[in-house]
């Protein structure tokens, strides 16, 4: 007998505290109280069959409605719109805010800039893997050029209220 000893393993398996978790008696089970009486407890007109009600959850729309318009409203049926050709990628634009424009610049640049203000650095977001550039936070009062594929109006205003210029790029 094979599958007894697995059984008996389990049954000799160790908790967590240490001392052996006990299997219930063999002698003290339903099952032995139960042998020689014909149906078993399951009683003999209704029988103990496989799966009466049908298997997992089939009946839903039949014999099983009440059960699964109770419990489980709008479970069948459509809503919205096929996309056949979805992208999941298509609609995803990394976003900065401007108060994080000149992290993408070193320190030594920005002070660099500071002192030579005839010219402006040029920070193209997309290099940095960022497409749009929304207007949270605040810019130190010196030029600069983003490059960007798009602008909030608020940035847009912040960039220009600093002296820079937003430019458009694919």
């Amino acid at each position: 007998q094979g599958g007894s000893s697995s059984v008996r393993a389990q049954a000799q398996s160790r908790s967590e505290d240490g001392p052996p978790i006990a299997a219930m008696t063999a002698r003290f089970k339903k099952s032995r109280h139960l042998r020689g009486q014909i149906s078993n407890g399951r009683g003999r007109i209704g029988k103990h069959r496989k799966h009466p009600g049908g298997c997992g959850n089939s009946g839903g729309q039949h014999h099983h409605r009440i059960n699964f318009d109770k419990y489980h409203p709008g479970y069948f049926g459509k809503v919205g719109m096929r996309n056949f050709h979805f992208i999941k990628h298509g609609k995803v634009k990394p976003i900065i805010n401007v108060e994080k424009l000149w992290s993408l610049v070193s320190e030594k640049t920005r002070l660099y800039y500071k002192e030579h203000t005839e010219k402006a650095p040029v920070i193209d977001v997309l290099q940095h893997g960022y497409m749009k550039v929304t207007g949270k936070g605040q810019l130190p009062e010196q030029p600069l050029i983003v490059k960007a594929r798009y602008f909030t109006k608020e940035a847009e205003v912040k960039i220009k209220a600093a002296g820079g210029v937003c430019v458009l790029r694919a």
